[in-house]
């Protein structure tokens, strides 16, 4: 008899690892770009933006992963809290859990009588009921502990390539000014690019996801040009 072994799915993992992604990228393409464009319109060196955008860049990498590691530490912790809780009402009120198995398969359309054979089944095992309920009734599915650091390096990693494409145009040119067109330039296609993908990947119209992502870094950074005029002006 041929054994038939499962394979491997990776489905979880590469949607934790696209989401990641698109989180890091970005941020990285419109905060750096943003900041730099607030200083074309207050400095007359290139050196200043350039030494600003990539002190921006290492901290804003480091705050984007250590926020993706506390919310990845943050799921476990918070699973881990409702498996306890599941197993004390468990051994606590067992009809009353018993009762709400019942009530669940109800609602997936079984039968009376296949309803009870099941209920007998799944509660035989305590392992069992729990994982039942954590998933059923919670909607709750075991987050990966190794998940956290993962999402910590591709964020912060994401984010750092984000940032210096908008910041490459500063080392190209000379000015701020000449710089500030270039990077537009150059981020708005990437922006363009990344939001285009990003909906196709999520299943949303493509045109106006990239249009939007577009809007979004445009919107600031003339936000942030107008009013470093301003101060600069007074």
């Amino acid at each position: 008899m041929q054994h038939v072994h499962p394979h491997p799915e990776d489905h979880l993992t590469s949607s934790a690892m696209l989401q990641d992604i698109v989180i890091g990228l970005s941020d990285g393409l419109t905060v750096p770009f943003a900041l730099a464009a607030g200083l074309s319109g207050a400095v007359a060196s290139s050196a200043l933006v350039i030494t600003a955008g990539l002190a921006e860049i290492v901290a804003g990498s480091i705050a984007m992963g250590l926020g993706g590691y506390l919310a990845g530490r943050t799921e476990v912790e918070h699973y881990e809290a409702e498996l306890q809780r599941e197993y004390q009402e468990v051994h606590d009120v067992p009809h009353v859990e018993r009762a709400e198995v019942d009530e669940l398969l109800a609602e997936m359309g079984l039968s009376e009588a296949t309803r009870a054979q099941a209920v007998r089944e799944l509660t035989a095992d305590p392992d069992q009921w729990v994982r039942f309920m954590m998933k059923y009734e919670l909607g709750l599915e075991k987050p990966d502990p190794r998940q956290a650091p993962k999402s910590a390096a591709t964020i912060s990693a994401a984010y750092a390539v984000g940032g210096l494409i908008p910041l490459s145009a500063y080392f190209l040119t000379s000015t701020p000014t000449e710089g500030l067109a270039l990077s537009a330039v150059i981020t708005l296609v990437c922006l363009l690019i990344f939001g285009y993908l990003k909906s196709r990947l999520t299943g949303q119209p493509p045109v106006r996801g990239a249009l939007k992502m577009a809007g979004v870094g445009a919107l600031a950074a003339g936000a942030a040009f107008v009013v470093a005029r301003q101060f600069t002006a007074d």
